[in-house]
């Protein structure tokens, strides 16, 4: 891939993204509002959390409007490897404002539970607010996947799993009203509120989880080291590919690996050897970033390595 086909790439990666944060902006701020309100009117607890788990999503989607600009900056003084990771770390506060929304629901839930005052049954227009949310919620979640998949966002793919815990979130409020009303117990709703609370905590810890590997530099993923061997096997004049390391930022990936040429070779054949190898790489990896190929004369690279992975690494590796 030229530098004008990468430019061009990422320019059509950040239209996606800016378009799935305006559909998940006005989406969510129209069902935020709407149960919030009958939340309110009808003093349904679980109604207004569901609202409130509804307008993290539109923080959510405002964060990821404005990271949308930022990803696509060229890289600068400060920023050498360029403004990936802003989406790595929208995609941690996405994750502590889940989690927080969470906290403060349960916390409300437990209070009124504990409490024991009477309160009145649900109301039916909580449980038509209720059967609107998950109708949107199916919806945007589909554009979220669709946007995220072809934008390989993480982060807007996380949010479209966020919005499809929201479905069942508000088909388990659902669940707690008609259970209220048909058996005229009230308390249910409070209880299908502290059942939608850890929901959401257990949401946003798992998009914290799986970002734990991006944070570390690290990466498990073996099938991205045997393309990345094999690729350097079908360069003539390279060989023992060691010390290998990749390293996601965001959806690109940053490589560094060592080879080994013959020593009687020249600098410039050996130079001529790498970018070939650079090249390979990245028609056999997808979305690199960047590809730094050390050299070394061949049997030099045969010590006792501190960090890096070679192919035996990767092949002894339980499956």
């Amino acid at each position: 891939m030229t530098g004008k086909q990468a430019v061009t790439a990422a320019d059509g990666r950040t239209k996606l993204v800016r378009q799935a944060a305006v559909i998940a902006l006005f989406g969510n701020l129209f069902l935020a509002l709407a149960k919030i309100t009958v939340g309110l009117v009808s003093g349904s607890l679980a109604v207004l959390g569901d609202g409130i788990d509804s307008s993290t999503d539109v923080a959510i989607a405002v964060m990821t409007l404005a990271v949308g600009f930022i990803i696509n900056q060229p890289s600068d003084k400060e920023h050498p490897w360029g403004h990936s990771r802003a989406e790595t770390v929208a995609t941690i506060i996405l994750a502590f404002v889940i989690v927080f929304a969470g906290i403060q629901l349960f916390h409300s839930s437990f209070e009124q539970l504990r409490d024991g005052t009477p309160r009145p049954l649900p109301s039916a227009l909580a449980l038509s607010v209720t059967v609107v949310s998950i109708a949107g919620k199916l919806g945007l979640a589909a554009s979220q996947r669709s946007l995220g998949k072809r934008a390989g966002s993480a982060m807007v793919l996380a949010n479209a799993r966020n919005m499809a815990n929201d479905v069942l979130i508000s088909a388990a409020v659902l669940f707690g009203l008609g259970a209220s009303r048909i058996f005229a117990l009230p308390f249910l709703d409070s209880l299908t509120a502290l059942a939608v609370s850890l929901w959401v905590m257990k949401s946003g810890l798992g998009i914290f989880l799986e970002l734990n590997s991006e944070l570390m530099d690290g990466n498990a993923d073996d099938e991205l080291y045997r393309a990345l061997f094999e690729a350097v096997k079908s360069v003539p004049g390279a060989g023992n590919p060691h010390r290998a390391r990749i390293r996601k930022m965001a959806s690109l990936w940053d490589i560094d690996l060592d080879i080994e040429v013959d020593a009687a070779r020249t600098v410039r054949e050996g130079h001529r050897i790498a970018e070939a190898v650079a090249q390979a790489v990245r028609g056999a990896i997808p979305d690199v970033y960047d590809i730094m190929v050390h050299v070394e004369p061949a049997g030099a690279g045969e010590h006792d390595e501190q960090f890096g992975l070679n192919a035996r690494d990767v092949d002894q590796r339980p499956e």
